[in-house]
């Protein structure tokens, strides 16, 4: 029996370059892990997936999950029947823009690596991560990278410092797929500059850097929920580092120090799920 940390993921910037020959979207994204994390047991079966799922709603339990599909793709790639059970404990919400499911994913591919002794490398754990999901390769490395491609051209970037970070999730949920399509019939005219953020990031200008954060998915997820903005407000009006949505949506995730986050805590009093939670080095 083996047990993984699926860590929560945000986008500190989110840009689209245009569309690939394959249907997918070239994108550039800075993307940091945080401490929030979904649990996950996973034990030795004799064939096949079997996945249960504690703490969340109207989550599937079949192939549908993604945490599901990564146990069948990694007996794939091995061409052996690798049986496991899966006991996944939800805290991250799901259909939030915070990476959810593909963070179960991820941590499914480290465990099973772990619990039949595989010796798979990052590098090949990422490899079949990006045959589930484009942020899976991501959610498999943590810390803070550069995510390019669809996602899964992954560059380490200098760990950004701790910061606690506040997540508030407004009801309601964005579908990726609708999020990039509306994007396409309104694509954004202002991109963030992402160079330019790595150099400051890297120099710890964190000063610089945040007012510079964008996510071009944003103004389409607002138009649809407008509380997205609402909530943005309120953080900045709060004092924060910096505000912004994180992935598709709907999730508005904000960097502060411990003192501000309390502060924020105490104050909120909206229709919204809202957690505290820390950037995570690894």
């Amino acid at each position: 029996m083996v047990r993984e940390f699926a860590r929560a993921k945000i986008n500190l910037t989110l840009d689209i370059l245009g569309t690939r020959a394959d249907g997918f979207h070239e994108v550039e994204m800075i993307m940091q892990a945080l401490e929030l994390a979904d649990a996950l047991t996973l034990e030795k079966i004799s064939r096949g997936v079997e996945l249960t799922v504690t703490g969340g709603e109207n989550i599937p339990t079949d192939e549908k999950n993604l945490a599901h599909r990564a146990a069948v793709e990694v007996s794939k790639a091995l061409g052996k029947n690798l049986g496991v059970s899966i006991s996944l404990a939800k805290k991250i919400p799901a259909a939030a823009g915070l990476g959810g499911g593909s963070s179960d994913a991820a941590a499914v591919i480290r465990g099973i690596n772990r619990l039949y002794a595989l010796n798979l490398s990052v590098k090949e754990m990422c490899e079949i991560g990006a045959r589930v999901g484009s942020d899976v390769p991501f959610c498999v490395t943590g810390g803070t990278c550069l995510a390019k491609g669809r996602g899964e051209i992954l560059t380490r970037l200098k760990p950004l410092k701790t910061f606690s970070v506040i997540l508030i999730k407004p009801r309601g949920e964005i579908s990726t797929a609708w999020a990039y399509k509306t994007y396409d019939e309104k694509p954004a005219t202002v991109h963030p500059p992402t160079a330019e953020i790595i150099q400051l990031l890297d120099a710890e200008n964190y000063s610089a850097a945040f007012p510079k954060f964008a996510n071009v998915l944003e103004p389409v997820a607002t138009e649809k929920i407008p509380a997205i903005a609402t909530y943005r407000k309120f953080l900045q009006d709060c004092g924060v580092e910096v505000a912004l949505m994180s992935g598709s949506g709907p999730t508005v995730f904000a960097l502060a120090d411990a003192v501000t986050a309390e502060k924020v805590a105490a104050n909120f009093s909206g229709d919204a799920q809202i957690f505290i939670t820390k950037t995570r080095i690894d």
